[in-house]
């Protein structure tokens, strides 16, 4: 999947303005009230979050389909498992 492709998100979370690991444990509270298949899209504006998300995805599972940044936001879009 190519940047700017409309992928089906069925939840949006905005973490901008908050650091490592609130990002996260948002996204896994958000996660945890999906079903399996749906995508949770994530904007964050803390740089570790590219990092942070892709261990997260090792960890728990769920698929990072794709990581983005631009003007210091970085968009995160995760499969639940």
């Amino acid at each position: 999947m190519h940047a700017g492709a409309e992928m089906d998100v069925q939840k949006e979370l905005d973490t901008r303005g908050l650091n490592c690991p609130l990002p996260i444990l948002k996204a896994k509270k958000a996660l945890a009230d999906m079903n399996s298949g749906d995508v949770l899209k994530v904007v964050a504006t803390d740089p570790g979050s590219m990092r942070d998300f892709q261990a997260f995805a090792r960890q728990t599972g769920n698929e990072l389909v794709e990581q983005t940044s631009a003007n210091d936001e970085f968009v995160h879009y995760l499969r639940r498992r």
